[in-house]
């Protein structure tokens, strides 16, 4: 070896360590090691250790739940949030830690206990699956209210479209061009030109069903344009004074013209069968008045009897006279006929006066045969849809259920889920159903009596089992009682204690059925005694006041004796 080479090799050994040495003296060396030396020294890098908290996991997986849970009831599953809601109480009662024992888990598990409750209070108060449901402003009184300050000189330049319009099309109702229609169209072009549109593309979805009812019957079609100026084709519309549905049918109307109306189902909210009974009621209108549509007209609006006091006293048949005749007929008629034929004119060729829209394909839909009454909540999850679109194929059906005393209804459910939907019907126990509550009436009981001991309207009572407000009852029928505990939660937290029989829970209790054969829990009836107090049947049944107004919705703390409550408690292992 070359001499001369030992001084480097000794540099190259030596410095790595004397730096070593003098760094732990406190002494700073700057050096630049060779990658390999660094690779060699280094110590090696662990990665860190992360230590998972279990409370906080416990937190988390209740919460996932809880949430899963708000979302069901925001589609109208209320046995899928009952379901998630139990699984958020469940993961933490059945944690080695409990729901009480822990001092996060406690914080967490009360605050849970109490969204679940505000959704339960917030649910009764909004009403359950007997409250009826919510109706739109019909059009026609906002329309006919317009008409008497914003009705439009119609531009010179209309005359002459609308005049070379009916030139080239037919309509098969006369369409006069005078200044009221054109005043109307000059309207429906400018300030209401979204309302109509928006109508007519709603309206897209009807028109082929409503035209094949009119051309069956031997109507004039153009007729089938008459709702867009009623209700704007909404089958929920309800004007203020109470006519209803796609067609507007006032109560009396739509009973004399075959329409189903009671406290479960409204036929007029039906397209389909209100259309069935307009063409009925358009034709026996057309017989009154000769054939003179003008007239028919104004008498779907007005009523034929002033209709036909009003030709009687002028002795004229035209409605465009007796129009002139402001004391003859009321303005609403007056301008409800110029209204319906400037709607039919534009709605007969929309792209003509600037509209344009695109179509809606016509409901399709399944049908079930339902032997009993069935919640259509439960409907919505066994065919994995909404409440609201379950709704929304069964116009006819005023709350969330199907008729009780009824031997078979036929149900609309989306294409592909009636077999399915089927299937779950016959699997499902009656109580699963629908949530009913029954009561058997005692000698001594009235209506009224009833009603205000079970504290529901004496009219949703009556009407609910069929019978008149004024009916006496005979002791022994059962009633079933317009009202829905809603019970998003099983009633099971600590505060609960297993209880083999009736005997253990109180005198006069009475277990009912268990809601499922996997279910922990009990649904127990308890009539109130003389002397009894929320507070007093709560300390018995190892529950909370809280709970015992959720359940019964008992909105304050009074209670009567003799009143009914249902109770939910733990069921003996």
């Amino acid at each position: 070896m070359d001499r001369r080479l030992l001084p480097r090799l000794f540099l190259v050994f030596v410095l790595p360590i004397v730096a070593a040495c003098g760094a732990g003296k406190g002494k700073t060396v700057r050096m630049v090691p060779s990658a390999p030396a660094t690779v060699l020294l280094a110590p090696p890098q662990l990665p860190p250790v992360i230590v998972e908290d279990p409370v906080l996991t416990l937190i988390s997986q209740s919460d996932s739940h809880f949430k899963a849970g708000q979302r069901e009831l925001e589609l109208g599953h209320v046995g899928g949030a009952k379901v998630e809601f139990d699984r958020a109480v469940n993961v933490l009662l059945e944690s080695p830690y409990g729901g009480r024992t822990e001092p996060r888990i406690r914080e967490y598990f009360d605050r849970l206990v109490d969204r679940i409750s505000t959704y339960e209070v917030k649910a009764l108060a909004e009403g359950d699956g007997f409250t009826e449901k919510q109706y739109e402003p019909a059009s026609i009184d906002e329309l006919l209210a317009m008409s008497a300050t914003l009705v439009p000189e119609p531009a010179p330049a209309l005359t002459d479209t609308v005049k070379s319009d009916l030139q080239s099309g037919e309509h098969d109702i006369p369409i006069p061009l005078n200044r009221r229609v054109l005043a109307f169209i000059e309207l429906f072009q400018g300030r209401l030109h979204g309302f109509l549109e928006e109508g007519m593309r709603r309206g897209s979805k009807y028109l082929p069903m409503i035209q094949n009812v009119f051309r069956a019957e031997g109507l004039p079609l153009d007729l089938a344009y008459v709702p867009l100026v009623e209700s704007a084709f909404k089958p929920n519309a309800l004007s203020r004074a109470k006519a209803k549905g796609v067609w507007q049918f006032m109560r009396g109307t739509g009973v004399e013209n075959g329409l189903r109306q009671d406290w479960y189902i409204d036929e007029r909210s039906d397209p389909e069968k209100a259309t069935v009974a307009a063409a009925k009621y358009l034709r026996a209108l057309a017989k009154i008045f000769d054939g003179d549509w003008h007239l028919a007209l104004a008498s779907y609006n007005g009523g034929p009897g002033r209709l036909q006091r009003a030709v009687k006293a002028t002795r004229l048949d035209d409605f465009w006279r007796l129009a002139e005749k402001k004391r003859v007929l009321p303005r609403e008629t007056r301008d409800y006929v110029p209204m319906i034929l400037a709607a039919i004119v534009i709605a007969r060729n929309p792209a003509q006066y600037g509209f344009d829209f695109e179509t809606e394909p016509p409901h399709v839909y399944d049908t079930v045969t339902l032997p009993r009454p069935v919640d259509l909540r439960r409907v919505a999850e066994w065919a994995d849809t909404t409440i609201g679109e379950i709704q929304a194929l069964n116009p006819e059906l005023r709350r969330w259920t199907t008729p009780v005393n009824s031997d078979a209804y036929d149900l609309k459910v989306p294409v592909g889920t009636a077999a399915t939907v089927k299937a779950r019907l016959e699997e499902a126990s009656t109580h699963d159903l629908a949530s009913l509550n029954w009561y058997t009436v005692k000698k001594g009981d009235t209506l009224i009596k009833i009603a205000r001991l079970l504290r529901v309207s004496r009219t949703d009572l009556a009407e609910a089992n069929y019978m008149k407000v004024t009916a006496r009852v005979m002791a022994g029928t059962k009633l079933m009682v317009p009202r829905e505990s809603t019970v998003l939660m099983a009633a099971r937290t600590d505060r609960t204690v297993p209880v083999a029989d009736s005997r253990a829970l109180a005198p006069d209790a009475v277990v009912a059925t268990v809601e499922s054969s996997s279910s922990d829990r009990v649904r127990v009836f308890y009539e109130v005694k003389r002397g009894d107090t929320l507070a007093s049947i709560a300390r018995i049944f190892r529950t909370t006041v809280a709970s015992l107004q959720t359940w019964n919705r008992i909105p304050g703390t009074q209670i009567l004796a003799g009143q009914r409550l249902t109770i939910y408690t733990a069921r003996a292992n």
